[in-house]
């Protein structure tokens, strides 16, 4: 999460300064209002942490090229200055700076870690030898500010939750407390296993649903160009000599025709629908809805819904302690699992339940609705005889290879799909071509054909 930096100056003229994080300017100067409030003191501005590059040299020295990240570019002079260097310049960068990491590359730091840790190498060397590693320039930089900050004894989870962006939510929650914790490498090791899980899920998702519906556009887009452009040449030069066209290659024409004269309205009617949905999905409202009944998707819904639930019981296995503070770890295994209809029902159905009516683990996660009838059951059986972190760890790993031969299965049920389809609408192309190819020019009026000579 970016980091912003709020001067000021109090009732008594002394100077204020505090560092705040929030994901936007907007919402950082709303914060240091309210802080201003309640600190009673006068902002004087706020600041972004920027990357800064510069360019400095030491007497007849080749001029040095760096870049470093500050608040201001006049804390990044004096410090250049304080270590002797004459400055040639200093700027902010525009472009270029961090961005959205690849999965993979978060993935990657992370099993290399786990790895690490258990061969008990010290965390501050593993930490060294991966910013020298990683490829990805914004990665780069995020481990090496964190490695800066927990040498300066900063919190570690604070340290990671502020790179947010590059590691994502749920590794940098959980990279922050392995990090202050008795089991680092356990964790580390969850971490790993989860996003190198959400990664195959996501993949195998796209493969399911997102290439054969490109294929599908691609192939009915390529049908409606032959129909609309290429058939219309030939058949029109038969009409032009008055030539009786055969039933299909005459329904196609009209169709043909029909389709050219409302390109427009059959464009707009397609592409309305198309952006507006687009646009619900990516709304609160319409990412809970589509979460909803995605699930009841026929051979697809029921996978995404246990695969939701294996996510969500790797994380509680990840974080489960057994003790009282099991509430925010419940809290956090449902914004890990991926469906916003699954968080919701467990932070205003379970999660109440439980706090206000000390409710148990299972007849809170049974009123939700959204838990299978094989999970409650496996939750009971864990509640009754304590081991429910165990109990996590096998319902992730019993819906893992189910959902995974399943995905198998629907990916290879749904390529079959699409070749049928494909079969179908290249045999009717086929068939229309071929009862054009058949047309024959009536021979003139009252000649006689014989053996093919005109009489």
């Amino acid at each position: 999460m970016p980091e912003f930096r709020v001067d000021g100056v109090s009732l008594s003229g002394k100077p204020v300064q505090g560092v705040i994080n929030a994901d936007s300017m907007k919402l950082a100067k709303e914060r240091a209002n309210q802080m201003a409030r309640e600190r009673k003191f006068k902002i004087s501005g706020v600041h972004a942490r920027a990357t800064f590059l510069y360019r400095v040299k030491k007497g007849k020295d080749k001029p040095i090229d760096g870049e470093q990240k500050a608040f201001t570019k006049q804390e990044v002079v004096d410090a250049l200055t304080k270590m002797g260097y004459t400055i040639v310049y200093v700027r902010k960068q525009l472009f270029g700076g961090a961005g959205k990491v690849p999965d993979i590359e978060v993935v990657s730091f992370v099993r290399v870690s786990s790895d690490l840790i258990r061969q008990k190498l010290p965390f501050n060397d593993m930490m060294a030898m991966l910013i020298n590693d990683i490829q990805n320039k914004s990665l780069r930089e995020a481990i090496r500010d964190i490695n800066q900050d927990l040498k300066q004894g900063k919190d570690s989870e604070k340290a990671f939750q502020k790179h947010e962006k590059e590691l994502g939510k749920f590794a940098a929650h959980m990279l922050g407390l392995a990090s202050k914790s008795g089991n680092m490498g356990e964790i580390f090791e969850s971490t790993a296993k989860f996003l190198e899980r959400n990664a195959q899920f996501k993949k195998d998702l796209k493969s399911a649903l997102v290439m054969p519906v490109v294929t599908l556009v691609i192939l009915f887009g390529a049908v409606g160009y032959y129909v609309a452009y290429i058939f219309p040449a030939t058949a029109n030069l038969f009409q032009k000599f008055k030539i009786e066209l055969p039933p299909m290659t005459k329904a196609t024409l009209k169709l043909s025709d029909f389709i050219t004269s409302n390109i427009i309205w059959i464009t707009l009617m397609i592409a309305i629908p198309a952006v507006a949905f687009a646009r619900f999905a990516t709304t609160e409202r319409g990412r809970f809805l589509i979460d909803k009944y995605m699930w009841k998707v026929p051979a697809i819904g029921d996978l995404l819904h246990k695969t939701s639930i294996e996510i969500f019981c790797r994380v509680f296995y990840a974080l489960y302690s057994g003790s009282g503070e099991n509430i925010e770890v419940i809290k956090m295994a449902s914004e890990a699992c991926g469906n916003k209809y699954m968080e919701h029902q467990i932070k205003t159905i379970a999660l109440p339940m439980m706090v206000e009516k000390g409710a148990g683990i299972t007849e809170s996660f049974e009123a939700t609705g959204v838990f299978t009838k094989t999970a409650l059951s496996r939750f009971h059986s864990g509640a009754e005889t304590g081991t429910v972190k165990n109990t996590a760890l096998q319902l992730a790993e019993y819906y893992e290879k189910e959902t995974s031969y399943r995905m198998r299965n629907a990916i290879d049920m749904i390529q079959l799909v699409i070749s049928m389809i494909i079969m179908v609408v290249l045999t009717g192309l086929t068939l229309v071509s071929s009862e054009t190819a058949t047309i024959k020019p009536k021979p003139p009026g009252g000649w006689l054909t014989f053996f093919g000579f005109y009489f």
